[in-house]
């Protein structure tokens, strides 16, 4: 055990049993599942004399979300010992991550590596809906998690509109155009010394540009609708490109190129078969930046013109009418599109760069 999850342990253990001391105040009946957590909390304490499964630890974290979230409805207001249950359940289910990781480190457990990252989002989202809920926080401050959940459900038509108009129009559009011009431009840059000096700095200037500055303009340029959200995309994604690209393809070794040379191979050969694989590792680099800054900019250029759709759209009006539910929806739809997008990017740069060193480490 290290020094870590000894502390873990002992702090757990020890606020489940101040916790159970002070639950002797409440009728036994009440909150009976949480005072059943606290007592086996505090049982963990044996783990200093008897070995305690990494498993256990996450079965009382388990067990621990579901009593605190069970008391909300029994305790109002939420007493002393409800708090120490929710700060128990999350050092437990800390412990668990810290004990799966030290194993999945030593081999000692292969194919878990998803419950870790799991078991951090469920702790999240724990936290927020037992304080919003347990403290009263108002809901135009900060809606619980389940609110929110209820108000995606009923708004699914609303949502997927938003979503078709924002993502699937605007920032599709611009990504695409966005890193084609910037990968375009990369190889001119790199054939014409000339435009690598006026190009690159022009490129450093650009891409400091805040969106609130360019995203009124756009909107002047091109319209209310979706074309403009793209133009802000492809003006923000297109430097990103450019500078990765360049830096890719002077990635290539000295050696290298002069063994192409002994071949006789021209620039263009050259470039397929050694400069652009090697690369190809700063592109995809650029590719998955891209696809979070896309989204942000296609989102923020909403604000300042829009039809009456689309994820910035709704955000800025519903923000007026203090439907937070709503807004943290969208904010929800646009956190999974947004991830979702960088993991398939993520996985085709597995399957085409397998052979790099950074590739190899993680498979």
């Amino acid at each position: 055990m290290s020094q870590l999850q000894y502390y873990l342990a002992l702090v757990a253990g020890g606020l489940c049993a101040a916790g159970l001391a002070l639950s002797f105040a409440t009728p036994l009946e009440t909150a009976l599942l949480l005072k059943a957590f606290l007592a086996l909390g505090f049982l963990s304490l044996l783990r200093f004399a008897l070995p305690l499964s990494l498993w256990a630890d996450g079965a009382i974290a388990a067990l621990g979300a579901v009593a605190v979230l069970a008391g909300l409805a029994a305790l109002d207001p939420a007493p002393a010992f409800f708090w120490m249950a929710l700060i128990a359940t999350w050092l437990f289910a800390w412990l668990f991550v810290e004990r799966l990781a030290a194993a999945i480190r030593a081999g000692r457990a292969t194919g878990f590596g998803m419950v870790i990252p799991l078991v951090f989002g469920v702790s999240i989202l724990l936290f927020w809906e037992v304080v919003t809920r347990g403290a009263h926080v108002p809901q135009v401050i900060l809606p619980p998690p389940s609110q929110v959940w209820t108000r995606l459900i009923a708004s699914l038509p609303t949502l997927w509109a938003d979503f078709q108009q924002t993502f699937l129009k605007a920032v599709l559009a611009g990504y695409i155009m966005g890193c084609a011009a910037g990968f375009a431009v990369a190889i001119l840059v790199d054939r014409s010394p000339f435009l690598k000096a006026g190009l690159l700095p022009i490129g450093n200037f650009v891409s400091a540009l805040p969106i609130i500055g360019i995203a009124p303009i756009m909107v002047m340029w091109f319209g209310f609708d979706w074309q403009s959200k793209a133009a802000v995309v492809v003006a923000m994604t297109f430097f990103p490109m450019l500078v990765n690209t360049v830096s890719g393809l002077n990635a290539a070794s000295s050696i290298e190129r002069d063994l192409m040379r002994t071949y006789a191979a021209n620039y263009w050969q050259t470039l397929f078969k050694l400069r652009l694989p090697a690369a190809a590792p700063f592109i995809f680099n650029a590719l998955k930046i891209n696809s979070t800054l896309a989204l942000i900019g296609a989102i923020v250029a909403e604000f300042f013109g829009t039809p009456i759709v689309g994820m910035g759209f709704r955000i800025s009006t519903e923000v007026g009418r203090l439907n937070i539910d709503l807004v943290w929806a969208e904010i929800a739809m646009a956190a999974v599109a947004g991830s979702a997008f960088y993991g398939v990017i993520a996985l085709v740069e597995r399957s085409v760069t397998f052979w790099h060193p950074s590739v190899r480490g993680r498979a």
